[in-house]
C-alpha cells in the first residue's frame, strides 16, 4: 500500500490557509516556525507540487496550495468527525441520529441548530455527515442518513421536503479587483473573467448554471472547480479570481472587507435551503425536532 500524507501536515496547510501566513499558522498549531516551513516543503516534494509561493513580502499558497487545502479541510473535518464519534461510542450508546448536509449549510446554519436543539435537552445523540447535496439526497434515499439539508433547485423522486431558509448567490472578488469600482457585471462578463467554480454536484453550482441558463448563457466544461467554500475564497482573496457563492458564507468577509460583492445583472440567484427525507417514512421525534428548530418553528 503506498504511504499516505500524514494527517499533521494537512492540518498544517489548513492553517496557513486559515490563518494566512506560515507564522501565524505555527503559533496556531503552537509549534516553531522552522519546524512548520520544514512540514510544509516535506509536504510539497511528498505531493510533488509547488503549495507556497515564497517571496521578499512573506508566503501565500499557490493556487495549488489553494486546492490541495481544501481537500485537506474535508480530510482534517473527517478525522475529527471520527475523533468524536469513537468518543461517543466509549461513553454511551452508537448516534440515535444521522444528519447529512451540504457544505453551506453544515458550516454556517446546522452548528445554530445543533445548539438549538441541545437546549432542548435532545442534541447529545445527533451525528452530521458533510457532503454535497447530490450526495446528501443518496444518503437519505439509501437510509444512511435519517435527514438531508441541501441547497439544490429539486430534490430527488423518493424524498419528501420542506423550506428551512432562503438563500442567494453572489459574484465575489477580492478589493484590489477592476470590477470593485463596478456596479454589476453582465453574465457574459462573468463567464469571460477567472472565474472559479464548486464540483459537479454542489447546490450552488446547480444554481448558477440554471440561472446563467435561462438568460442564454452557458457555464463553460472547462472553468477550474474547487471542493470546498473555503478553498474558493481563498482563490478569490489571493489568486485574484471570481467566484459566485452563497450569501450566507461570504457575509463576514464582505462586512470585513475581505471580499467585495458584484451584482450580476438579470440573473435570479435566489435559492431555497430544504431538509429532505425519505418518502413513506415517518421521522423519528429527534429528526422532527431538529427539522422544527431548522424552519424556526416550535417543536
Amino acid at each position: 500500500m503506498a504511504e499516505r500524507t500524514s494527517l499533521a501536515a494537512l492540518e498544517l496547510l489548513v492553517a496557513v490557509d486559515t490563518h494566512g501566513s506560515i507564522s501565524a499558522a505555527a503559533r496556531a498549531l503552537a509549534i516553531a516556525q522552522p519546524t512548520a516551513s520544514a512540514g510544509l516543503r516535506r509536504l510539497e516534494r511528498r505531493l510533488g507540487l509547488e503549495l507556497v509561493a515564497r517571496g521578499p513580502r512573506g508566503t501565500a499558497l499557490t493556487t495549488a496550495g489553494q486546492a490541495a487545502a481544501g481537500w485537506a479541510r474535508e480530510v482534517v473535518a473527517a478525522s475529527e468527525r471520527f475523533e468524536t464519534a469513537a468518543a461517543g461510542l466509549r461513553s454511551g450508546p452508537i448516534t440515535a441520529l444521522r444528519v447529512a448536509a451540504s457544505l453551506t449549510v453544515a458550516e454556517y446554519l446546522v452548528p445554530r441548530w445543533f445548539a438549538q436543539l441541545a437546549a432542548q435537552g435532545s442534541g447529545g445523540d445527533v451525528e452530521l455527515v458533510v457532503r454535497n447535496s447530490s450526495d446528501v439526497m443518496e444518503l437519505v434515499l439509501d437510509g444512511t442518513a435519517e435527514l438531508g439539508f441541501v441547497e439544490s433547485l429539486g430534490v430527488r423522486r423518493g424524498l419528501r421536503s420542506r423550506t428551512v431558509a432562503h438563500d442567494e448567490l453572489v459574484a465575489v472578488v477580492a478589493p484590489s479587483h477592476p470590477w470593485v469600482r463596478r456596479r454589476s457585471v453582465r453574465p457574459a462578463e462573468l463567464l469571460g473573467a477567472r472565474l472559479v467554480l464548486r464540483e459537479t454536484g454542489s447546490g450552488t453550482r446547480e444554481i448558477l448554471e440554471r440561472a446563467l441558463a435561462s438568460v442564454g448563457a452557458t457555464v463553460p466544461d472547462h472553468l477550474p472547480t474547487l471542493g470546498s467554500t473555503s478553498a474558493l475564497k481563498a482563490a478569490v482573496q489571493h489568486g485574484g479570481q471570481v467566484a459566485v457563492l452563497s450569501g450566507l458564507t461570504v457575509a463576514d468577509d464582505v462586512a470585513a472587507g475581505r471580499l467585495v460583492a458584484v451584482p450580476v445583472e438579470g440573473v435570479d440567484l435566489s435559492r431555497r435551503l430544504r431538509v429532505v427525507w425519505r418518502d413513506g417514512v415517518t421521522p423519528s421525534t429527534t429528526a422532527r425536532r431538529l427539522s422544527a428548530v431548522a424552519r424556526g418553528t416550535p417543536s
